[in-house]
């Protein structure tokens, strides 16, 4: 089986990497190793692993030219695309359009379907569908113009995001704050830099948990992972912002640590991962998902977003869950092959029964 490893980032991208990303002196102790960052080594790690499981795997990246893509299917033909496309020309929200690209052709891929993308990555929909369930998720507002802030139905402190993007952009230290003053500065600063919509939550003080879910057709819920705020100086918010996510030369990247699994009261284990297989369905997610949630200081559950296609290196969350579940990086990646294949084949016996 042939399986195309398919990405999508930009000269500029990788320009960007190269100059953001290159060693620096640092004012803190780090906790994890300090090393440029390369983003293709991702990719190229899991095309590795592919091939060590036995598939004929290969990467390929779009460059902003979904042409690339359709020239590489003339040559190559593969029969599997395993789905990485995050972003089409600085627009996070065409990341649903690579997808819908693959269904039109009919070609197999890994991942959610167009839709559960789509949803997924607005965050007031995604927030609607789950209140609709009555599953707890922060009371929040929209904002489109500052001048709304004038009729402010939420409590302090108010976490501050950008309504339609993902993998914590456009979410730093300065998103929370705790009064009118540093409101306005925030929601500003988004409706400037983001030109969208402005999301408005209640914070809720209290621990983050990832909780990720593997399957298609009988999802599973794997061991729960959390992000430990116990080292987190003062200075800083217990969040996970973009900087503790992706930037390694951030105090936060190094004081933001995962424990998987979470040392959780049982009933609360067992409710978070109710509520993730819920809300997995819900949005219609398949294969692969990450659902976000805080524990308040009272033991109350709040489902922050679901993540389709959440981060599958080696190190990243998802996988971390899935080793803790027993399963290697190899294995798991094979299972999420198969799981498009299986597609590919009741889709092919459909169509014969026809």
């Amino acid at each position: 089986m042939k399986v195309a490893v398919v990405y999508n980032l930009s000269h500029s991208d990788l320009e960007h990497y190269k100059t953001e990303f290159t060693p620096k002196e640092l004012d803190f102790e780090p906790y994890f190793d300090v090393e440029s960052c390369n983003p293709l080594e991702g990719y190229h790690s899991i095309r590795d692993a592919l091939i060590k499981v036995g598939y004929e795997a290969y990467c390929l990246n779009l460059f902003d030219d979904y042409n690339a893509f359709l020239a590489d299917y003339k040559i190559n033909c593969p029969d599997i695309i395993f789905n990485m496309v995050e972003i089409y020309r600085d627009k996070a929200y065409l990341e649903m359009s690579f997808a819908s690209l693959l269904e039109m052709m009919k070609v197999p891929y890994t991942g959610a379907p167009p839709l559960a993308l789509g949803v997924c990555q607005r965050k007031i929909m995604t927030k609607s569908i789950l209140s609709s369930l009555e599953i707890r998720t922060p009371k929040f507002q929209v904002i489109t113009r500052l001048e709304e802030l004038g009729s402010l139905k939420l409590n302090y402190p108010i976490i501050v995001k950008p309504s339609m993007e993902d993998a914590s952009l456009g979410i730093e230290d300065e998103s929370v704050v705790s009064d009118m003053e540093a409101l306005k500065r925030r929601v500003q600063y988004v409706l400037n830099h983001f030109k969208q919509n402005v999301l408005l939550e209640e914070f809720i003080d209290g621990r983050e948990l990832n909780v990720a879910v593997l399957g298609d057709k009988n999802p599973r819920v794997l061991p729960i992972s959390e992000i430990d705020f116990s080292e987190m100086p003062a200075h800083l918010n217990n969040i996970v912002s973009y900087q503790a996510k992706w930037d390694p030369f951030h105090e936060a990247y190094h004081m933001a640590r995962p424990i998987c699994p979470a040392l959780l009261p049982l009933e609360v284990e067992k409710e978070a991962k109710d509520l993730a297989l819920r809300a997995f369905k819900a949005l219609g997610c398949r294969d692969y998902a990450r659902v976000d949630m805080r524990l308040s200081n009272d033991n109350k559950l709040y489902v922050l977003e679901a993540n389709p296609n959440p981060d599958l290196t080696e190190d990243a969350g998802f996988m971390r869950s899935s080793r803790a579940s027993g399963m290697s990086f190899r294995r798991t990646l094979r299972k999420i092959v198969e799981f498009a294949w299986s597609r590919r084949e009741e889709k092919r016996i459909m169509d014969y029964e026809v």
